[in-house]
């Protein structure tokens, strides 16, 4: 599907000015909008208060035949959420530190101005985006989106815990910081969770993750059946066990799904071990956990507080993507 407007049409920009180059921007976006005979485009800075919702609802109430967001992990999923089920094309323009999202689609992560032209000359492609709803320990609740994953536990506690400073210099490396200060007092917790309202399970966990895209920065494949266009929820029980627990997590998630995995010798090698019972994985279209008393929350890397129950479910197609005209979406 072409995302082709028409000369009326404008495109908006959504971006946090802390994490982007905004005159390169600026200058690119206005440029393509005159070659292809657009009208000139809309800016919408995000701020404090505002992660980028409010911004995305005022650029389509204003008319925008496009929204490009530009910014970190958190711009990309406030955006997502207020464009969601819009029918409104999202282009991702990839800026900021983890760019997981971005990552996810292998989209060109250093060339900005090849997914501002996507805009005028690529194609549209539905994925999907997942909710969140959050039952806190006053009663109150909330729902939010989320494009890669939603977390509770040792992975909320590791993001809560890494130095934002670091954070700038280094990456999403500076999360590595976080899990040395996480682990040491990190104790498990536990849970009743079900998938699809079918069994009831009782367990104790370091984390869980529900998961509409599974891949982390180097090549490592967090959930490795993991699709955004499928329409189902990936959920990931981590509960690692014995003095080796932590080893046993981190060869399911490094060695087995991200070497061993990619070689036809290496799945046999995997079906003739067995079920790594560190790591637990699970498919749905909703899951749902609750806990006997609070636990950290995280939405796509950002800190969402704590919560003592999470239901999460899959939105397939919610969100409709821009993207380059020869771009391969057989890997989504």
């Amino acid at each position: 599907m072409s995302t082709h407007g028409t000369r009326q049409s404008h495109a908006a920009l959504v971006f946090n000015p802390i994490k982007v180059d905004e005159k390169r921007l600026h200058v690119a976006l206005k440029a393509a909008s005159r070659r292809h005979g657009w009208s000139p485009p809309k800016f919408y800075e995000t701020t404090v208060e505002d992660a980028g919702q409010d911004a995305t609802r005022q650029a389509i109430e204003h008319g925008a035949a496009t929204v490009l967001v530009a910014g970190g992990d958190g711009t990309v999923r406030a955006v997502s959420e207020a464009i969601a089920g819009t029918g409104v094309p999202l282009a991702i323009v990839p800026s900021g530190t983890g760019n997981l999202f971005a990552r996810n689609l292998e989209l060109p992560l250093g060339d900005p101005e090849k997914m501002i032209d996507a805009v005028f000359s690529g194609k549209t492609h539905a994925v999907d985006i997942g909710w969140a709803h959050l039952t806190r320990e006053d009663g109150s609740t909330a729902e939010h989106g989320f494009v890669v994953l939603a977390g509770m536990g040792l992975d909320a506690a590791m993001i809560a815990n890494t130095n934002s400073n670091l954070k700038k210099q280094v990456g999403w490396v500076a999360y590595v910081d976080g899990a040395a200060r996480s682990l040491p007092g990190a104790k498990p917790f536990r849970t009743v969770y079900q998938v699809d309202d079918r069994r009831l399970h009782t367990v104790k966990v370091q984390s869980m993750l529900f998961a509409n895209c599974g891949a982390l920065p180097a090549g490592i494949a967090l959930v490795p059946d993991a699709s955004i266009d499928d329409g189902t929820l990936d959920v990931a029980v981590i509960q690692p066990t014995g003095a080796f627990g932590w080893l046993g997590v981190w060869r399911g998630i490094w060695w087995d799904n991200s070497v061993l995995r990619r070689f036809r010798a290496g799945r046999r090698v995997l079906e003739r071990r067995g079920r790594n019972t560190s790591i637990r994985y699970l498919r749905g279209a909703t899951a749902e956990a609750a806990m006997t008393e609070p636990t950290s929350i995280e939405l796509d890397g950002d800190e969402f507080g704590e919560a003592v129950r999470i239901r999460c479910r899959i939105d397939q197609g919610g969100l409709l993507l821009v993207l380059p005209e020869q771009h391969d979406t057989s890997r989504f």
